[in-house]
Order: C-alpha cells, then structure tokens, then sequence
C-alpha cells in the first residue's frame, strides 16, 4: 500500500434540496488498498461515488485527487486525470463484441478519440491497451462475442475492463456482484483482489461474505454520514455498527 493517499474527501457533502444525502464525509483511498463502504439502502454510498466520479457536483467540501481539489470537475475531465467507475446497472454496449467494446473505451482517452470512421487497425497502441484490459478481466478468451450474449457476471467483468482500458489509478466499483450466484461471485471477488496492487480500489457492496474477503478498510455510512470507518476487525467489533447498522444482532461474520 502506498504511505499517502491518492484521493481523499474532506468534509464532503450533497444536498438536495432539505435533503441531505451525504454529510461531511471523510475518508482517504490508497493504491494497493481496497476500500469497502457499505450501508443500508438510502445510506448515501452512490452518490458518494457520483461525487467521487465526477456524476455529481458537492454541495461544499474538497474531492483532491494527486494533491489537486476536483470536486466540481466534470466526469469526462475526472475520467480521463486517472478514476474510473463502474455502475449499479452495467453499462456497456451490447451488440458490440467485447474487444471492440475495450477497443471503444482505450480509444476515448486519445487526442484522435472522434476519428470513429478510421480504419481499427491504424491504432496499434490502442488495440494493445484493449487488449491487455480483456487479459486483466479475464476476457481474453471471449475477445470475439457479442457483449449482449456473454452472462451477466462476464458483462459486470467487460465494464471493469472497459474501465482498464482507460488507465485508471483509482477504481469506483459501484456493486460489481449485484445478482450473480456464487461461482460468478467468486470469480469477480479474485478479479477484484487481482486489480489492488496497481490500483486504490473503492467498493460498495451488500454481499457480506465479499467485503471480508475483499475489505483492508471498511467505511460504514447510515443517513448519509460516516458512521464508523477503520479495519474490519474494528468495524466487526462497533457497537454503534452493531445497534445502528445490523439492528443490535452480531451477524457480521466471516
């Protein structure tokens, strides 16, 4: 894990209108580090994430990414500095096949992006790119099907490929196992560990069993503010977790 944060919130909120759906939030994200944040529904973890990615401006409070507040950026500029994220419902284009859905994303991020009409294979640097973002999702083999007939767990991996062929340093994993069965599951949750090395990784996530896997830092948000946030051990063991979170019952288990 690297010794200093390469993005962090500080006192980051949203509001819409009396609403108030995320309240000063703080937290740091570290490359080599996955940071899980979890809640009950309507506990803020999206928009979070919409702020973080650029979806959504702050009502007030810093974004800084690299040393530098982005808070308020547009997506496009937020995507192309280095985060990329992934979305509750997956987001990908369905009669391409997966290689040209990669191909699409790596050549987004190149001065000639808008040239759509010129010939694929006058981009070698960008086919590499697509390439080596099928490889780290483990789509490799399925270069050539349309995205459309892959299973939904295969189509949760093409978006977090899609998101590699940007070059991201930071990724924004918006429920990457929502409604797959447990070997898809599984299979994501190695993917996931896989990407940490190289990257800060941000999941939000119900499946209890993947954030222990998966957790080196754990973020516990109820009505919009950080409720508790430390190691798993120390969230695990939070009676404010415990009553406000899980209803006073100690479910949370390996």
């Amino acid at each position: 894990m690297s010794e200093t944060p390469i993005l962090q919130t500080r006192a980051l909120t949203r509001r819409f209108g009396g609403l108030v759906a995320v309240s000063d939030v703080s937290l740091d994200l570290y490359v080599g580090e996955i940071h899980v944040v979890i809640g009950p529904n309507g506990a803020g973890k999206t928009t979070l994430t919409n702020l973080l990615s650029g979806d959504l401006p702050p009502t007030s409070g810093e974004v800084m990414f690299e040393g530098r507040d982005i808070a308020g950026c547009s997506s496009d500029h937020i995507s192309r500095l280095g985060i990329g994220r992934s979305y509750q419902k997956t987001n990908i284009f369905l009669p391409f096949t997966v290689f040209e859905n990669c191909r699409l994303a790596a050549q987004s991020r190149t001065p000639n992006a808008t040239r759509v009409f010129h010939r694929a294979g006058g981009y070698p640097e960008i086919n590499r790119r697509a390439e080596e973002a099928m490889a780290a999702a483990g789509l490799d083999k399925r270069a050539e099907r349309i995205a459309a007939t892959l299973s939904h767990g295969e189509q949760r991996q093409l978006e977090i490929a899609m998101c590699l062929a940007t070059q991201p340093r930071v990724l924004l994993l918006d429920e990457p196992l929502a409604g797959m069965g447990p070997h898809e599951s599984q299979r994501m949750v190695e993917l996931i560990k896989g990407l940490t090395a190289d990257h800060a990784i941000m999941l939000i996530e119900h499946d209890m069993d993947a954030v222990f896997a998966l957790a080196h830092r754990l973020t516990v948000m109820v009505n919009g503010e950080v409720l508790e946030s430390g190691t798993p051990e120390a969230v695990r063991s939070s009676p404010a977790v415990q009553l406000a979170y899980l209803g006073g019952e100690e479910i949370l288990h390996d």
